[in-house]
């Protein structure tokens, strides 16, 4: 490939542009009126815009990208991760377009974005599941019907859903019906679609996912495991690697697994398969993301692989480098995700003008970021503004680099995350790595 597209925004827009420019190609940026003075629109070759703040007349507007994709002569298109980034009908469009998606499929995407699908893949295969439903859930009746064979409590799911959207935890008879008229009603507004599953609910387990790369000629590999039990509502906030409760044996039987998952699905690209570990340490599929994560910097430093140029070199046709004995863990990296939000009022979402900004750094020290003093954080899109990743020889000195990272991070004008980050730091449980995907329920960070 000669130029990319990269149909993002933020970043994860200037990550991908970075990894282009390392490879000799040439970038196309696209964006919104609200992100005219955004550092991927400066930093691009080129840079066109696609239409008005909201999502849905620009960065969720097809036509309009791949119309700038023609015009301009690109060869790929980049969706990053969010808005299009598994959307089939997007993959399909670029694909029938005479443009390389940068990314899986569009055939595995449809199949993987349906949960109850890729549910029934794994146990085909003999991958563990929960107890459930064996697909969606024709009606009420049938559901209160599952739940009455595996026992409260369960956890409602939707069927094309993502994000914590369509999940609805219910403990007895009662909270399962209210449960599902809920979780229905999200499902359809969010994906359009308000089919649902359910399945045996554990309590307090620890998120642990597997980042996958397979290419078009059958290979397919794991680059180990990402820790991600530090969550709210759902959301990430804090991922990590290696996973400080997986011994060995454990992380080499899920990660065969989870290379036998991708396999099966007819992967190829970077992606997850996701799982839950319970406090016997038995683990369950949840779901398999068919993109780049949010936190794929956590693996690119314990393994040395650039994730993204991975991602392009697989689009391009090219086969992987390396095989699976030829990947280890090096040391310990650890991610806080800042987001634009108030911790001392739920969370809620802080827009508006970065008046003052430092940016930590030092040895073991990465941030990705977009912003820059004077930068004007819009209130159209999601919260996240900054990762800050830290590596160290072991989780103790990782930890510590974070620490020494959220005292020097000053970003003034808006209210972040990070007071949060400070406080979770002082928590020596979270220390400790004895934590779980309720960890931080009831508590705000004050």
């Amino acid at each position: 490939m000669k130029k990319i597209l990269i149909a993002n925004r933020g970043e994860i827009a200037l990550r991908i542009n970075r990894a282009c420019k390392e490879l000799g190609i040439s970038t196309v940026a696209v964006f919104s009126e609200a992100d005219r003075d955004s550092l991927h629109v400066r930093f691009a070759d080129e840079a066109v815009c696609i239409g008005p703040p909201e999502s849905r007349e620009s960065y969720l507007n097809i036509p309009r990208i791949i119309a700038v994709a023609e015009v301009t002569n690109a060869d790929g298109i980049h969706p990053g991760y969010g808005f299009l980034a598994e959307n089939a009908q997007f993959a399909e469009i670029c694909e029938s377009s005479g443009f390389f998606f940068i990314g899986p499929p569009a055939k595995v995407i449809r199949k993987m974005g349906d949960k109850v699908y890729a549910r029934e893949l794994m146990k085909r295969v003999g991958i563990p599941v929960l107890e459930g439903s064996e697909g969606a859930l024709e009606d009420l009746e049938s559901g209160r019907e599952i739940c009455e064979e595996i026992g409260y409590p369960v956890m409602l799911k939707a069927a094309a859903g993502g994000g914590g959207k369509g999940m609805r935890i219910a403990r007895n008879l009662k909270e399962f019906e209210i449960g599902y008229r809920l979780a229905q009603a999200e499902a359809q507004a969010a994906f359009g679609d308000g089919r649902l599953y359910v399945e045996k609910y554990i309590e307090n387990p620890r998120h642990i996912e597997f980042q996958i790369l397979a290419d078009s000629n059958g290979n397919v590999l794991h680059l180990f495991e990402r820790e991600c039990s530090i969550q709210r509502r759902h959301q990430k906030l804090v991922e990590e690697s290696p996973s400080c409760v997986l011994s060995p044996d454990l992380r080499e039987e899920m990660g065969e697994m989870a290379v036998r998952g991708a396999k099966e699905a007819g992967y190829v690209g970077a992606g997850t398969i996701e799982f839950l570990l319970d406090s016997e340490r038995k683990f369950y599929f949840m779901e398999m993301n068919a993109r780049i994560q949010v936190e794929h910097p956590v693996t690119e430093w314990v393994t040395g692989v650039d994730l993204i140029k991975a991602q392009i070199m697989i689009a391009s046709g090219e086969k992987l480098p390396f095989k699976q004995n030829q990947l280890d863990l090096k040391g310990h990296a650890m991610e806080f995700r800042i987001n634009a939000e108030d911790p001392h009022r739920d969370f809620t979402p802080s827009p508006g003008k970065v008046t003052s900004l430092h940016i930590p750094g030092g040895l073991g020290l990465r941030v990705d970021t977009h912003l820059y003093t004077g930068y004007i954080i819009p209130p159209f899109y999601d919260s996240l503004i900054a990762k800050v990743i830290a590596h160290g020889k072991d989780r103790m000195e990782t930890l510590n680099r974070l620490e020494r990272a959220v005292e020097e991070f000053i970003c003034e004008g808006v209210k972040t995350t990070i007071p949060f980050f400070k406080r979770l730091l002082q928590d020596e449980s979270f220390r400790r790595g004895e934590i779980h995907t309720g960890f931080i329920d009831g508590w705000k960070g004050e």
